[in-house]
């Protein structure tokens, strides 16, 4: 039961179970509420054999500074005695810099490395330290070889042999240097090596040089081969990964991990001192397979300076005589391949082209002397060698961006885009496209979505002449081809919508239907299908089956909409083979019959009849959208002012008896041919063939509205329209007005 002297008036008592709990000893103190770093433990006040005892006192291994756990803390009386009371920790309490090192900057993952940025930034001046070099006339005993093989991990390996070292704790400033970074000390020799790849992030491993049989041979691992590492973990490893191995197998990982068989211990006598460059790709790819992280492996993989092997040695071995002893041999370094200088020739005037800003000549030098360019000035660029610790450097771009970040982001300009438009967002063809959807939908149409393949057995009524392109990996066998027709897929879904008790539906799709295997070998088409009756069940009107004529109506109507001269417009009955061949036609833009724009008209009752699609009626067309050329003017250009007239109309019917190949469009044709100004609608309300008419002709009944815009028409004029009208018919068509 220890009486403590916390520098309060009240004494506290503890219950210690330290052999070296002793009177007059000075140590470290926890009171309650306190969390112990190495078990997370909050400390309450607690009752320990009827004694109340208040916190704990530490040992080295409970506050997670060493290993050490035979006994309490022992602080020195001259350096701790005025400071009873004090936290233990307070120079924790300094100002800390917690950095997030990007992977393209691995010379950063050394405090040298970030003081050298900033002082290139501005933020000070990089002191230069003058390294020490070992002098030492012996040699170093243990042979090293470096296998040639294919993917060798490893181009250079360094060493020395440190011989009758004293193994030991590290001096008070190693530890805390270590412990302020997160690192725990283990061993001086560990710890010294951990310290050089802090400050110049140079990875080292330590070999107990007595539990090397023969010498050092690193190579790529065999398959099967295995290894018992320091992290108490046993690895099996495959063929082609770099180890560090002796005349009785693996030593270690080159890289990555030592391993627990030369170790060095605190009895340790002889150590060989490792600074090695190994491939950054090999390093990833052992780790990755191996599932292995550990802080060599995090710098390696990202590449290290291949020219630190060296200068880490130097600084490692001098540490070690100077803290545990001992006489350190010459330094052997063995080499597959030398390190060739990187040289970029940077332009001038490439700084101002990218940033946007200028720095002057001096400056430019000034911030790249400070990152370690070798500068050589030519008479239009600068001649520059890449620091061997910068792996991110290999184009002129990269220097702007040293610049830039040296400079300050904040001095690039920003410029707001232009929000005034000079052209318009769509082209023509786009805007015609989305136009078309719209038209199409204003007509009681809804759009489809399907697939671009389709099942083959609906694909076969409507692939007409085109061959039927199959696909070789199918998502499920119903889709195994390419579309030849968009009716493939919409009498599908309008078949099963049929099926679910829709009985009248309008339905189209805008999409690309094939018509090869090479690519661009399709063709964009708007395709509709419209099923059932019109008016069912209504109060007013009378129902009726679907027709030709619906669909017709909303293809020219859709054309007209879109731009097109209806007067132009040239329509016979020539069409596909899945149309009814009596009930169907085709259109195009003009007599000339350049491209076919659209077909029309009822689906074949034998395909109806196969595919058991139990409807009334069904009609459909297809209006080819590459076929269609652009108008040469915009929608908005072709709008026409509409004007009302106050005078008022008549209307005239006519019937002409004309032949059984003459089109009623021919009619109409003729008889608005006859004064545009005056006539303002054409409609035909009959067509007959029967009795009264001969076997070869038919009768077909226009009724024609006549209305001025500038007077009110009187008989005369009225008159003098009607045998033009006649006239005009009969010239054009051969008909005879009908008695």
């Amino acid at each position: 039961i220890c009486d403590v002297d916390v520098g309060e008036k009240e004494i506290k008592k503890v219950v210690c179970g330290a052999e070296n709990a002793k009177k007059g000893l000075i140590t470290v103190y926890a009171p309650p509420g306190a969390i112990i770093p190495k078990t997370k433990t909050k400390l309450v006040v607690a009752k320990i054999r009827e004694v109340v005892s208040y916190g704990m006192l530490c040992s080295e291994s409970e506050l997670d500074i060493s290993n050490e756990s035979n006994g309490i803390i022992e602080l020195s009386l001259r350096k701790y005695g005025k400071n009873i009371g004090k936290s233990y920790f307070s120079k924790l309490n300094l100002n800390l810099i917690d950095l997030s090192i990007t992977p393209n900057r691995p010379d950063c993952l050394g405090v040298r490395g970030i003081a050298r940025d900033l002082a290139a930034a501005g933020f000070g001046k990089m002191r230069n330290v003058k390294e020490k070099k070992i002098k030492s006339k012996s040699k170093q005993l243990l042979k090293v070889k470096i296998k040639k093989e294919k993917n060798q991990g490893c181009v250079a390996f360094g060493s020395c042999l440190i011989t009758n070292v004293k193994n030991t704790d590290s001096p008070q400033w190693l530890k805390d240097k270590l412990i302020s970074v997160g690192q725990k000390p283990i061993s001086a020799i560990v710890d010294i090596t951990n310290y050089v790849m802090l400050d110049n992030n140079r990875p080292l491993h330590a070999y107990d040089a007595d539990k090397i049989k023969g010498g050092i041979i690193v190579r790529n691992s065999k398959s099967g081969e295995k290894f018992s590492a320091l992290d108490n973990k046993n690895y099996n490893l495959e063929s082609g990964m770099c180890v560090i191995s002796d005349d009785e197998g693996v030593l270690g990982l080159g890289g990555i991990i030592g391993g627990t068989r030369s170790g060095t211990e605190f009895n340790t006598k002889n150590i060989l001192l490792e600074s090695a460059y190994f491939e950054p790709r090999s390093i990833r790819k052992t780790a990755k397979k191996l599932n292995i992280d550990t802080d060599a492996k995090f710098r390696f993989e990202r590449g290290i300076d291949p020219l630190s092997i060296e200068n880490g040695l130097n600084k490692a071995a001098l540490l070690i005589k100077d803290i545990c002893g001992g006489e350190i041999s010459k330094i052997d370094l063995q080499k597959i391949r030398n390190y060739k200088k990187r040289i970029i020739k940077f332009d001038y005037n490439l700084f101002y082209k990218i940033s946007g800003f200028k720095i002057s000549i001096n400056e430019k030098l000034k911030i790249l002397e400070n990152l370690g360019f070798e500068i050589k000035k030519e008479k239009k660029y600068l001649k520059l060698i890449v620091p061997s610790w910068r792996p991110d450097i290999s184009q002129d771009v990269d220097i702007v961006e040293e610049l830039v970040r040296m400079t300050g982001y904040d001095k690039i300009k920003v410029i707001n885009p232009i929000k005034i438009r000079t052209k318009t967002t769509l082209t023509r063809s786009q805007k015609l496209f989305h136009f078309l959807q719209r038209a199409i939908a204003s007509k009681g149409y809804l759009e489809a979505i399907t697939w671009s393949f389709t099942d083959a057995n609906y694909n076969n009524h409507f692939k007409n002449k085109n061959k039927e392109i199959k696909i070789i990996n199918p998502i499920s066998s119903e889709l195994s081809v390419l579309r030849n027709s968009i009716f493939s897929n919409l009498i599908m879904y309008m078949s099963k919508n049929i099926d679910r008790g829709i009985k009248d539906l309008s339905i189209f799709e805008i999409g690309p239907i094939f018509y090869g295997y090479n690519p661009g070998q399709q063709n964009t088409v708007i395709c509709g299908l419209s099923a059932g009756k019109k008016f069912r069940s209504s109060w007013i009107d009378n129902e009726r089956d679907v027709d030709l004529f619906d669909v017709k109506r909303d293809v020219v109507q859709t054309l007209v909409e879109a731009g097109y001269n209806s007067n132009k417009f040239f329509i016979d009955s020539e069409t596909p083979n899945y149309y009814h061949p009596g009930k169907s036609g085709r259109l195009f833009l003009n007599k000339e019959k350049d491209k076919v724009a659209s077909y029309f008209g009822e689906i074949h009752p034998s395909i109806l009849k196969k595919i058991d699609l139990k409807t009334e009626s069904l009609v459909g067309f297809e209006i080819f959208f590459d076929n269609l050329k652009l108008p040469k003017k915009s929608l908005n250009d072709q709008k026409i002012k509409f004007s009302v007239s106050d005078f008022q109309k008549s209307e005239r019917d006519f019937a002409f008896i004309v032949n059984k190949d003459v089109k009623a469009q021919d009619l109409i044709n003729a008889v608005s041919s006859v004064d545009q100004n005056l006539i303002s609608n054409i409609k035909i309300f009959d067509v007959y063939e029967g009795e009264h008419i001969p076997d070869n002709q038919k009768s077909i009944a226009i009724n024609v509205t006549i209305q001025s815009l500038e007077k009110t028409l009187n008989d005369s004029d009225l008159e003098k329209i009607n045998n033009s009208i006649i006239k005009a018919v009969e010239n054009r068509t051969g008909a005879k007005i009908r008695s």
